[in-house]
Order: structure tokens, then C-alpha cells, then sequence
């Protein structure tokens, strides 16, 4: 009797074991069901998700998956040889280190945003080749949309003479006429929309973040990249400067964005700036040592030393990198004037750099020479005190690790802060002296 009690409570067991399973497998059938029929989020931009190269020196193509049909259009460049595709602006999703070799006629290419809405793609050539086709075909039969870019070998007549057909590419992003720089960054520059407010006649310090878009500068071994890393550098730089409630602060470049030299050089002066304070991180080449530290370079014709040299021409080739320069040279007018102004502004833009290179020390590594000087092209506003800081070596293990650490960055920062209440001081106390 016991037993037959006994299998009924075990019978019993069992089917309320089997009515929970079955009840959970519902459930998450059901679970499954509803995930399945969310509707997916198409991203805002095209996304490119893979890329392949195949050919030889003599004909090469290359081929890039795409989510979405795109518009391209396809030109070639001297000096060096390069092929440009200019494309709406696109989400890269590809692996890393993609495009840093290339085969057949393409040696390497890069990629990334070059202005508000447009993205850009240049080949580096290993030598003149001329662009046979340049089309994008629709998704079909479970194949993504493709971009396809077809090259063949060609002699340098051959090539001058297709330079000639296609004329003058002119790629420009649009310029807002109040702070000469792109749309990205008119919000910063114009200090919002105040109304009828009184002018805001707080000083203007404006940040220049280095490189951006498909101008990645430097790369460390890792993969960490230098126009990411001086980007979260200079942002908590503006959220430093900002809290003093002292200063309105203008950046460049607020995001992943391409902005031409000239245009950087014209925020600072269209925003009447007080102080220009740009932001990099070096590397030295493979072969060529180490180096550590931060270093605060100014303006100067002449280089300080030969590393100083290197990196002036190295920095002023970021126009090109992006494959063409976006923006005319400015003619030399009233050569004089531009020449007495530039005279102070050197004065007040090594003062800066003296007190900034005292104030890093205490919390940052500097450079065994912390100050230097050379031509950069991004400091040679007449009128603006301006330098740019190499906040370390991406090249350098213990420099990187700096660089990607939060605790070093707000305390750099901070120490960068403080030079700048430091210079605005002295400079109101030598301007009341001088009266």
C-alpha cells in the first residue's frame, strides 16, 4: 500500500516536472518568436562590411561590400600617384589594419569621413595607373551591393594626359562664413544661439584635436590610433576649461571628422581667439629608437632640431593624406604688417608654452627637450598665440599606456588648465602695466 503511495507521488512529480518544462519551452519559443519579429534598425549611413583586392601590377580591381547602392566618383592624383573615390558618407565596418597593404597596382589605401556627409577612399599607387572603371552594382541573387573599382598600368604621359581630361577635382566642404571651418563644428564656434543676449566677451581658447576622419595620424603597435586618442584628450580639455565658467571655448573638430589645415587656422581667427591650442601624439618610425614624454611646440622658419623638422613635415602633409587639399593658400598681402603682428603673437605663444611645459611637469612625463620649434602650418595664424602639444609618443609602451588611461588624462588636464589661468593672468597684468 505504502508503495503504490509512494509511485503516485513520484508519478505526480513527474508531470508537474514535465508541465513546467514544456510551460518554460513555450515561453521561450514565444520570447524567441517576438525577437524575431522586432523590426531591425537600419544604420543612418551605408556600412561597408568587407573589401577585397585581386589582380596583378598590370590590371588590378577592387571590390567593397556594401549594405546599400552608393554614388562614387573617381579621380586620380600626381605626386604621388593616387586614385581618389569620393562617396556619401559611410560607416566602415572593417577589420583592423584593413587597407595597410594593398596588391598589385594599389600599394595601401585609407578611408574614413572627410566632411560633414562625405566619405573618402585614396589609393596609394605603386605607380601611374589610370582608372578603367569606377561603378557600383545592386544587390542581387544574396549578394551584397558592390563598389568596384577597375585599374590598369599606364606610363606617365599616359597618365598626365588622363589628369587632363578629368580636370581639376574640387572637393570642398561647405564653409560657414562666420567661423571659416566646416558645418561639424559651427554650433562651437558661434557659441550658440544667445538671441538678442550681449555679446559673450569671455576670451575664446579654441582646441584643435589632431588629425580625424580618414586621417588617422600616428598608430600605435596596438592599434590605438592618434586622432582617437586627441580627441578624448581634447574634450576633457573643453569640460576642464568650460567648468571655470572664464572662457568660451571653440573646438575644430567635436567628432571623427577630416578638417583641412587651413580651415583649423580659420576658426581659431574668425572666433578671434585668444589662444590656439593643438592637440597630437607622436611616433617614431621603426628603426629609429625610442623616445618618451610629452614636448610643447611653437611656431618658427626654422626647426629647432632635426626631430622637430621630421614632425613639422610630417604634420603638414595631413592635406594630402586625405588626398587632396580642400582648401586655397592664402596669398601673401601686406607681408610687413603680417610679419610685426606675428612678432607678438610669437612673444605671447612662447610665454604660453613656457608656462604650460611647467605646469605638465608635475603630472606628466616631458620629453628630455620639452620645447621646441618648427613650421607647422596649423600654428601660423598671424594674429592667434598659438601651440601645438605632442602629449606623448604613441610609439612608446609606457606613453601609451598614459595616453589610454582616464586617471593620467584628468590630471594633464587639469595641469594644462592651470597654465591657461596662469597665461590670462599675466596677461592682464602686463596689459595694465603697459597703460
Amino acid at each position: 500500500m505504502a508503495s503504490r503511495a509512494n509511485q503516485h507521488v513520484w508519478l505526480r512529480a513527474g508531470l508537474l516536472c514535465a508541465a513546467a518544462l514544456l510551460c518554460l519551452a513555450s515561453t521561450a519559443s514565444l520570447a524567441a518568436g517576438a525577437q524575431a519579429s522586432q523590426p531591425t534598425v537600419a544604420s543612418a549611413y551605408p556600412v561597408a562590411s568587407d573589401v577585397r583586392i585581386a589582380g596583378d601590377d598590370k590590371q588590378t580591381r577592387f571590390i567593397l561590400d556594401l549594405d546599400r547602392r552608393i554614388d562614387v566618383r573617381a579621380f586620380a592624383l600626381a605626386d604621388p600617384y593616387r586614385i581618389i573615390l569620393d562617396v556619401p558618407q559611410v560607416s566602415f565596418q572593417l577589420a583592423s589594419g584593413t587597407g595597410q597593404t594593398g596588391r598589385g597596382l594599389i600599394k595601401a589605401f585609407r578611408y574614413g569621413l572627410v566632411m560633414p556627409g562625405g566619405s573618402r577612399i585614396v589609393f596609394d599607387l605603386t605607380g601611374p595607373a589610370r582608372i578603367e572603371k569606377a561603378f557600383v552594382l545592386d544587390a542581387a541573387n544574396g549578394q551584397p551591393s558592390r563598389l568596384i573599382v577597375e585599374l590598369a598600368a599606364t606610363d606617365k604621359a599616359g597618365f598626365k594626359q588622363a589628369l587632363a581630361a578629368d580636370g581639376t577635382p574640387a572637393l570642398r566642404p561647405a564653409l560657414d562664413e562666420r567661423t571659416g571651418t566646416t558645418g561639424a563644428v559651427v554650433a562651437d564656434a558661434a557659441g550658440g544661439d544667445h538671441g538678442a543676449e550681449a555679446p559673450d566677451s569671455r576670451p575664446v581658447i579654441v582646441i584643435d584635436p589632431g588629425h580625424g576622419g580618414i586621417d588617422n595620424g600616428t598608430m600605435a603597435p596596438s592599434g590605438e590610433a592618434e586622432k582617437t586618442l586627441v580627441l578624448d584628450f581634447a574634450m576633457a580639455l573643453r569640460a576642464q576649461i568650460e567648468k571655470t565658467g572664464k572662457y568660451r571655448v571653440v573646438m575644430t573638430r567635436s567628432d571623427d571628422t577630416f578638417i583641412p589645415l587651413g580651415d583649423r587656422v580659420k576658426v581659431a581667427r574668425n572666433a578671434k581667439a585668444a589662444l590656439f591650442v593643438s592637440i597630437h601624439a607622436d611616433a617614431l618610425p621603426r628603426g629609429e629608437g625610442d623616445a618618451q614624454g610629452a614636448t610643447i611646440y611653437t611656431l618658427s622658419d626654422k626647426a629647432s632640431d632635426a626631430e622637430a623638422e621630421r614632425l613639422a613635415e610630417s604634420e603638414n602633409k595631413a592635406d594630402a593624406i586625405a588626398g587632396v587639399n580642400l582648401t586655397e593658400e592664402p596669398t601673401d598681402v601686406a607681408d610687413i604688417l603680417i610679419d610685426l603682428a606675428q612678432r607678438e603673437t610669437r612673444t605671447f605663444s612662447n610665454r604660453f608654452a613656457r608656462l604650460l611645459a611647467g605646469e605638465m611637469k608635475s603630472v606628466a612625463r616631458m620629453h628630455k627637450h620639452p620645447l621646441k620649434s618648427a613650421g607647422f602650418k596649423v600654428l601660423k595664424a598671424p594674429d592667434v598665440p598659438s601651440v601645438l602639444v605632442e602629449i606623448g609618443y604613441v610609439s612608446n609602451k609606457d606613453d601609451l599606456q598614459h595616453l589610454v588611461s582616464d586617471s593620467w588624462r584628468t590630471r594633464t588636464v587639469g595641469s594644462v588648465g592651470q597654465a591657461i589661468e596662469a597665461f590670462f593672468g599675466k596677461r592682464v597684468v602686463s596689459s595694465g602695466s603697459e597703460h
